[in-house]
């Protein structure tokens, strides 16, 4: 897939979800939480695949393979499906009492890893 239509796509799914979220915060729809976030979670299954793939062809054309990065992407999206979950969890059952520290701490694990990753490779492609 080029790269124009994955923005594209990550777009649409954005804009999906954005009309959703606002339809819901003004309270012309009733719906489920849960359902409000589907497409970010469609979005989120399609990339956890296409990380699995690959990882998988990576693995297949490389014989000396580190999988360093596609891991730490998968731990990403993983930790922001679960903080998704969450807040949905506490938007949903505002009873269970759900402390928003533990709403936030995927993200609050999330963020370290991406900005560790960005300075990285900036680092690494800057030459001198």
């Amino acid at each position: 897939m080029a790269v124009l239509h994955r923005a594209l796509f990550t777009w649409f799914n954005l804009l999906i979800f954005l009309i959703l979220l606002v339809l819901r915060l003004d309270q012309r729809i009733q719906w489920n939480w849960f359902i409000i976030f589907i497409p970010m979670w469609l979005y989120d299954n399609i990339l956890l695949i296409y990380i699995v793939f690959n990882m998988i062809s990576y693995c297949k054309n490389v014989r000396n393979f580190s999988l360093k990065r596609e891991t730490r992407y998968m731990i990403a999206v993983i930790l922001k499906l679960c903080a998704q979950i969450l807040i949905c969890l506490k938007l949903e059952a505002p009873h269970w009492f759900l402390p928003a520290k533990a709403v936030l701490a995927p993200f609050w694990l999330l963020f370290p890893i991406l900005a560790i990753d960005v300075i990285y490779h900036l680092m690494l492609q800057t030459t001198y």
